[in-house]
């Protein structure tokens, strides 16, 4: 029953920055030496290695990092702390709005974490530890997760607010039916990431002021960084998801105002060679009797009283100011 664990280390104690086997990461979770395993949230094995091997653990908790569904949030249970956080989707062929989940349940000796998909903060961590530079006790990994987390974040809500500058700049000047599938696509994204930016806030706040006794002052101090730069952040996707509103309402009114002009120009014009169509029409008969039919100049007196009939139109459109 091994199949679930990614991988595993003991943070301190003379295993310090070293991966641990499948056998020797229980006795470590277990003993005063701190260690920390990475399990596939949703492999089979998953639910019964932490019944197996974490049986100490609270229920709640065993409960919480195995349930499929999730939402940001941090909740103090004993002398621990369970913490779900959301970090960029970076694998290949996911959307990276499509925010992948980290739970995490820490303690003054272990550290649990569990993710569905490939979570690369998580493997930069791995890889400090490795080099002699990871986190040395809970509190430190978990202010160097969330800061990892929100590390990826950032550029993403940046090229965001980028291409909404773009965007607002090519409806004013240019406006094209085309941008609005842009505009509806970029507003979907934003919308999927406030929804998971809002609850990290909350989490992160709850995180900063767990009165735990392996979270210490410089701790909380990164953690409070990481909070105040993701609270800009969603304060961003807020004034993004409203812009995108607003020039989806500018583009459609661009685009009516010039449907107006067009339908008025054919309206106008139709107004204008209706009465011709009509007298064509009726001295284009081919019958007896049509008035000037064998006068030689028949044709350009009619043409002429076509055009007066031109600018007699004219006039009255511009008199009920319809040019």
């Amino acid at each position: 029953m091994t199949g679930c664990i990614r991988f595993s280390y003991a943070l301190d104690g003379p295993e310090a920055g070293h991966r641990l086997s499948a056998e020797r990461t229980p006795e470590v979770l277990r003993d005063d030496t701190l260690g920390w395993v990475h399990l596939v949230a949703d492999h089979t094995e998953t639910p019964a290695w932490i019944a197996r091997n974490l049986d100490y653990l609270d229920p709640s908790a065993q409960e919480a990092l195995t349930m499929p569904a999730t939402r940001s949030r941090a909740t103090r249970i004993g002398d621990g702390i369970l913490v779900i956080l959301r970090g960029v989707n970076t694998n290949e062929g996911r959307d990276p709005e499509d925010m992948v989940s980290v739970r995490v349940w820490a303690d003054a000796n272990r550290i649990v974490t569990l993710s569905r998909q490939k979570v690369v903060a998580l493997r930069d961590i791995a890889d400090a530890l490795e080099a002699g530079q990871g986190p040395e006790d809970a509190g430190a990994f978990l202010a160097s997760l969330a800061a990892r987390l929100n590390a990826r974040l950032e550029p993403l809500v940046a090229d965001l607010d980028m291409e909404t500058d773009s965007l607002e700049t090519e409806v004013i000047g240019t406006p094209d039916q085309k941008l609005r599938h842009r505009i509806v696509t970029m507003r979907l994204q934003v919308i999927e990431l406030y929804r998971h930016t809002a609850p990290q806030v909350s989490a992160l706040s709850d995180l900063e002021h767990a009165m735990l006794p392996f979270l210490d002052e410089a701790d909380r101090l990164h953690i409070s960084e990481t909070r105040q730069s993701l609270t800009r952040q969603t304060e961003n996707l807020v004034e993004m998801r409203e812009s995108l509103a607003v020039l989806r309402e500018e583009l459609s009114g661009q685009i009516s105002d010039r449907l107006n002009r067009h339908m008025y120009i054919l309206a106008v014009i139709s107004a204008i060679c209706l009465p011709l169509g009509i007298l064509t029409g009726l001295f284009g008969i081919n019958v007896g009797g049509m008035p000037g039919a064998d006068h030689p100049h028949a044709f350009w007196i009619f043409s002429g009283i076509l055009v007066l009939i031109i600018c007699l139109q004219l006039l009255i459109l511009r008199m009920v100011r319809w040019m």
